[in-house]
């Protein structure tokens, strides 16, 4: 239901986020004009970027930041290298971050960013966060599971008049995700419904 949705999301987003990850992924979105980094996305970048800052801050070895994002067919470079250059221009080096320009969807984010980790680190063990909207943790955090990529989710934040209507789309964008089994149980609830209905009109 969207109770239990939203309470999900809720305690999703204050999941405790430790330190110590070896990665950070900052998932993609549509760009402004073609090559500029819209509010929306630069929410999600300055999160990792305050991440990156405090692990560092912590004495910790400063992460990798993996910018995931393909180039739409209304854009003129890549969202991961528009993503890019705005931590460039915060302040970050350049040799701690990595692109990933491929991925089209948010599944695709996660496959391909494991496939650059892989690249990189072999079969090491390591740590990861990706970083979305505070409203799209959940749904990303089950595409990262379902593509094996051992990672934690940090919300940047999103401006409240858009809230609503995310979080909504959210929502159905999981129910299309799981349809069968909302059809499942929507059919359940047919049968039961019916059940009691012919119960009732036997004991009249």
């Amino acid at each position: 239901t969207l109770y239990n949705f939203l309470t999900v999301l809720i305690l999703y987003n204050f999941r405790p986020q430790p330190h110590n990850r070896t990665f950070l992924i900052v998932l993609g979105a549509g760009l402004l004009h073609g090559d500029q980094v819209s509010p929306l996305l630069a929410s999600r970048i300055d999160a990792a970027i305050k991440f990156y800052r405090k692990q560092i801050k912590k004495g910790r070895p400063a992460p990798r930041i993996i910018f995931s994002g393909g180039k739409g067919s209304d854009e003129a470079i890549s969202e991961a290298m528009a993503m890019q250059r705005y931590a460039l221009g915060k302040g970050i080096p350049e040799g701690d971050t990595l692109l990933e320009d491929q991925s089209t969807t948010t599944l695709e984010n996660m496959q391909f960013s494991k496939r650059l980790i892989t690249q990189e680190i072999g079969e090491s063990p390591y740590k990861a966060s990706f970083f979305t909207n505070n409203y799209h943790l959940f749904r990303a955090g089950i595409f990262a599971r379902m593509a094996g990529i051992a990672a934690n989710g940090v919300g940047g934040a999103t401006s409240f008049y858009f809230l609503p209507n995310a979080v909504i789309r959210e929502y159905l964008a999981l129910v299309v995700l799981y349809k069968r089994r909302h059809a499942v149980a929507f059919g359940l609830i047919v049968l039961i419904a019916i059940a009691e209905f012919l119960r009732v009109w036997h004991l009249g």
